[in-house]
């Protein structure tokens, strides 16, 4: 993955973990309508409510008027008017990102990471310099599933044009100039050789390579050393011209911007694109082989990784997926496997799992690491965990408390111009609907125990897991016995 000053791009729920939600992955729910009629005619618009006033029910939160439309090339438009602050959030998402590479790993990252190395006139310091001297910012990013490119600006027309000359620019005609490739290159590489000594980094690229085969999502986003070396300008420019098209798009907008306004935005977007239709999706992944990996690695800790293959954006259990995953190890302390793990054994700092859901079914992993001599005893502790929440379901004490904790970091979701433009190009890439943060939290609340229960086994099972784990040969010890006080302390800071 390439991120170049540019938020990961995420619906709510990649939104509950931390979004604890990610995301997705990948944590919120429905305000109370039904607030006193005094209190709400009492109250302004987006002031601060107390705890207290609550009095137990969800916190208020901004409404959405998600406006839409297409480009008269070919790009969906979602807007939303926000006149609070005299700025605005554009984010271009674009079906750009590595599942696209084909044959040439990593071209997706690279050419990303090229767009605003060059445009013609300027080279990247004098496109920073413009930029800066609006008081606007670029961002742009690359992932496995898109690519984005993202501007901030103020509203102000002396402000706002020219930012969006230059963006519209940076976006659609890049130069890509060969002494930056060059530099970008070495940056790149550079970072291979750091994941060399990344026992994190080597598990998960391991993971996604047994879990997915010859599937585009097996490679690295960001490729590989032999196929970034390979890479030239021709295929860079060529990568463009055929992604960063308007029929390849979702255009989102958010800010202190008439419809009018953001519908000129939009256009003169979208016009300085390359012409093109969408990309097709990659295919649906095969279900991969079960078993474990070893990787020797020199380190007094064991990396800890399993996965199997979960669902895509569209599927229905999203919502049940989504609440069962909180439990089980999707947020902070309290999940099945923080508890079991870290707070009764002390044998991680922190275990967590989580499904991301992508444009074809992503992947659902459980990470974490611990001291090596106890790695084979705590990767049957976590499997035994897995199997034992499948089979049993949550309780209704876990299911109420995952719904109060979603309905209370739900307003986090739409609390700022930068994470509501976030939730428009992710509605707008993954073709959801516009209600679908309304619908994704009235029926996570609606949720029974049976239904989350059953929704967990329909998409995974504790024998299906692929396992990789990195760490050193040691002589295992046997794991301490449960406990309220651990006779070891949670191990300190991860490694690496």
């Amino acid at each position: 993955m390439s991120d170049r000053r540019a938020s990961r791009p995420t619906l709510l729920a990649t939104g509950i973990r931390a979004l604890a939600l990610a995301t997705v992955l990948a944590a919120p729910a429905l305000a109370d309508q039904a607030a006193k009629p005094d209190t709400a005619a009492a109250r302004p618009a987006n002031t601060l409510q107390s705890l207290a006033e609550l009095d137990g029910k969800a916190p208020s939160r901004r409404q959405l008027n998600i406006q839409h439309w297409n480009t008269a090339e070919g790009a969906r438009v979602l807007f939303v008017e926000a006149r609070e602050l005299p700025m605005f959030d554009l984010r271009v998402t674009f079906a750009a990102g590595s599942s696209q590479d084909g044959a040439t790993p990593g071209v997706a990252a690279l050419t990303n990471a090229m767009l605003n190395e060059g445009v013609a006139g300027k080279d990247v310091t004098a496109i920073a310099q413009g930029f800066e001297g609006l008081g606007a910012d670029f961002g742009n990013g690359s992932y496995r599933d898109m690519a984005v490119a993202s501007l901030r600006s103020l509203s102000a027309k002396d402000k706002r044009e020219p930012a969006l000359k230059l963006f519209t620019e940076v976006a659609g005609k890049p130069t890509f100039p060969e002494e930056a490739l060059k530099r970008i290159k070495n940056q790149m590489l550079a970072g291979f050789e750091y994941d060399k000594q990344n026992p994190g980094k080597i598990a998960g690229k391991a993971l996604f390579e047994k879990l997915y085969g010859t599937h585009p999502y097996a490679h690295p986003s960001d490729g590989s050393p032999e196929s970034i070396n390979s890479l030239g300008l021709a295929q860079l420019r060529a990568f463009h011209a055929k992604a960063y098209t308007p029929g390849n798009a979702v255009i989102a907008l958010v800010g202190d911007l008439s419809r009018s306004e953001a519908e000129a935005i939009a256009a003169q977007v979208s016009a300085g694109l390359p012409k093109g239709p969408a990309l097709p999706a990659p295919a649906q992944p095969a279900d991969a082989k079960a078993g474990l990996t070893h990787i020797d690695f020199p380190s007094k800790q064991t990396h800890l990784m399993l996965a199997e293959l979960g669902i895509d954006r569209q599927d229905k259990d999203w919502p049940a997926l989504s609440l069962g995953n909180q439990i089980l190890g999707g947020g902070a302390f309290g999940t099945r496997l923080m508890s079991e793990v870290r707070e009764k054994r002390g044998l991680t700092y922190g275990v967590y799992s989580a499904f991301s859901p992508m444009q074809v079914r992503g992947p659902f992993m459980i990470n974490l690491q611990t001291r090596a001599e106890l790695s084979e005893g705590t990767l049957k502790l976590v499997q035994g965990i897995l199997a034992d929440y499948l089979s049993t379901g949550p309780t209704q004490q876990e299911l109420d408390d995952a719904k109060r904790e979603l309905a209370g970091s739900f307003p986090l979701s739409n609390a700022s111009n930068e994470s509501i433009v976030g939730q428009l190009g992710a509605i707008g890439f993954y073709n959801l609907p516009l209600t679908w943060l309304e619908d994704f939290m009235q029926q996570s609340q609606a949720l029974t125990v049976e239904q989350v229960k059953a929704a967990m086994n329909r998409h995974l099972a504790a024998d299906k897991l692929v396992i990789v784990t990195v760490g050193p040969n040691v002589p295992q010890k046997p794991l301490p016995a449960p406990t309220d006080k651990p006779t070891e302390p949670a191990l300190g800071v991860p490694e690496h």
